[in-house]
């Protein structure tokens, strides 16, 4: 992923040497006309840098003020739910699936997001994760390749396959996913998802489950 804007970057991490450099001398009385003296302060002034980066990357990418200019893309950390519509068509009945409940849960850090994503009857695990920004062009997606584990009492129409999704990233702050998918067994679908909290659920939530429904498993 393109993880910052380098222009902005470099001018950004310019304007704190430079800040760093000005105040330190300051402090220790040096003569920054000696370039000498200038030279020597270059330790600690890189030392102010590497800590500037590191709380960064831990955890000021986060900060909205930081969005969209030097960090191109948003933070999705958290639990999002919403409905799956399926393609995927019963060989018993000839009939389509409802909509199916679901939760998508995603772990985000500056360098990397995994996204699971949850039915009654199954759980799919993202590999080859992607943030598509385009601002000239209007394009904000998520993109990523899964593997669906489908539970083992439904392998007899549902069984482990891969498929890949582009979710379209909506609102600013994000509000929806709305995405689409499909996969190595021919079926496609829809996704329409809306934030639902913080935490990272790692089951289906009980009140998405109270009516659980056939074919779950199918995307």
């Amino acid at each position: 992923m393109k993880n910052f804007n380098i222009k902005y970057l470099v001018y950004l991490l310019l304007g704190i040497s430079g800040v760093a450099w000005f105040c330190i001398g300051v402090y220790s009385g040096v003569d920054l006309s000696k370039f000498i003296d200038f030279i020597k302060l270059l330790p600690k002034v890189a030392m102010i840098d590497l800590f500037f980066i590191g709380n960064f990357v831990k955890w000021a990418w986060k900060w909205k003020i930081l969005q969209g200019w030097l960090v191109p893309f948003p933070n999705l950390e958290g639990t999002w739910q919403g409905t799956i519509i399926s393609s995927w068509v019963n060989p018993k009945n000839s009939e389509k699936v409802p909509p199916i409940p679901c939760i998508l849960s995603i772990k985000q850090s500056f360098t990397k997001i995994s996204c699971v994503m949850r039915t009654a009857e199954m759980v799919s695990y993202s590999f080859g994760e992607e943030f598509k920004i385009e601002g000239d062009n209007q394009i904000r997606q998520l993109c990523y390749s899964y593997t669906s584990k489908p539970l083992p009492s439904v392998n007899d129409r549902s069984p482990i396959h891969d498929g890949t999704i582009v979710f379209s990233i909506i609102g600013k702050p994000v509000k929806k996913l709305s995405g689409n998918y499909w996969t190595a067994r021919k079926t496609t679908g829809e996704i329409d998802l809306t934030y639902r909290c913080k935490e990272i659920l790692d089951e289906m939530p009980e009140d998405l489950t109270k009516h659980p429904m056939k074919g779950a498993a199918n995307n």
